[in-house]
């Protein structure tokens, strides 16, 4: 939205990045997401009540960081902008006195499409650098054994967060068994136009769980905010 791109031209960008280290099964279904229509000919996505819920696995995942010391940044932060999207009442006062940035046409969108690129690419990475840290605390607290190339593999298939990216993983931890530290890779992109971001990830997690069969979208007519 803050580049001015129409909806197809987005599909299109998330189809293309699925064809090279961003394929993944998220990358996937936001192109065939963005590309869903109402009858009307509008954009389902646009109909799609911008408040993420939560099942608690982010959360409990987040407790469990910070009962083990591991700077869980990324999942942690990801739990927090869900809580901030349903913060729905105090996001629309802001909206009417924050307004909106301006799009400007002649803006070249090539750099800034591989600078977000980049960032999700590098967001992907700081994640599961994370995550296999928070793993490896846990297994010397609890005196685990724990093969973590064989369990990147077993999210290849049959798991939300399937990826090309995991067989990099594999070959990482054949070469070095033990988990890097992430503390390097903890500085993230910066977002400018957050407000709005806010409201189209919210409504992306909303159809992505539709996806996925976790449960129905909440619509964003149904009168459950003040306009």
């Amino acid at each position: 939205d803050g580049l001015g791109m129409a909806d197809d031209d987005i599909a299109d960008t998330f189809t293309e990045w699925n064809r090279g280290p961003l394929s993944s099964y998220l990358v996937d279904i936001t192109a065939d997401i963005l590309r869903v229509r109402e009858a009307d000919g509008s954009l389902r996505l646009d109909h799609i009540l911008d408040a993420a819920g939560q099942k608690g696995t982010g959360r409990w995942t987040a407790a469990d960081a910070l009962e083990t010391g591991v700077p869980l940044t990324l999942i942690t932060e990801a739990v927090f902008a869900r809580v901030l999207s349903s913060m729905k009442n105090e996001r629309i006062a802001a909206s009417a006195r924050l307004g909106r940035a301006p799009v400007d046409a002649e803006t070249d969108r090539a750099p800034l499409l591989a600078a977000i690129h980049d960032a999700l690419y590098a967001s992907k990475i700081i994640s599961y650098a994370q995550g296999f840290l928070q793993m490896r605390e846990a297994a010397g607290e609890h005196d685990w054994q724990l093969a973590f190339g064989d369990i990147a593999l077993l999210w290849r298939a049959g798991c939300i967060i399937r990826s090309t990216f995991l067989d990099d993983i594999k070959r990482a931890f054949d070469r070095e068994p033990v988990p890097p530290c992430a503390c390097a890779a903890l500085r993230c992109a910066n977002w400018s136009d957050w407000k709005r971001w806010r409201a189209t990830i919210g409504r992306w997690r909303a159809a992505s769980k539709t996806c996925c069969g976790a449960m129905r979208w909440p619509a964003s007519d149904v009168p459950r905010w003040p306009a």
